[in-house]
């Protein structure tokens, strides 16, 4: 089997990366007939879970779940479909924490996908769970 083309979908929070990443997926899946998946956001879960959003020396851990997760989908699959890839969790522990040490690796792994799609802030923001702080 070759291997799995892989397409990231990252930007800013509640841009319609998850609506965007399920849909082509399935569409993906109908018109070639490729074995397709959609690999969704482990923050997401990860919040769910803790009740609360992620601390600074937790971020590692959420970066190296999400590139996990998108491995293992594509050693399964021709196509897969990442909602948000180990960049954003490096872009928000950047922002957030003032914390650079996970942008090299998460950029370095960013190469692995063979395009990468940034979704625009043209949406109104609405509120997505414990890890969506405000527009």
């Amino acid at each position: 089997m070759a291997e799995a083309l892989v397409v990231a979908i990252v930007g800013a929070e509640s841009t319609g990366k998850t609506a965007l990443a399920a849909a082509l997926a399935e569409r993906v899946r109908a018109e070639t007939g490729l074995a397709c998946a959609w690999v969704p956001e482990h923050l997401r879960a990860w919040c769910e879970r803790e009740g609360r959003t992620p601390q600074r020396h937790e971020q590692p851990a959420i970066a190296a779940a999400q590139r996990d997760a998108i491995e293992a989908a594509a050693a399964a699959h021709a196509v897969v479909l990442a909602d948000t890839t180990p960049l954003m969790t490096a872009v928000y522990s950047r922002i957030v924490f003032g914390d650079d040490s996970l942008v090299g690796p998460a950029a370095g792994w960013q190469r692995r996908c063979a395009l990468t799609l940034l979704t625009a802030l043209d949406l109104p923001w609405q509120p997505d769970g414990l890890q969506r702080d405000g527009p």
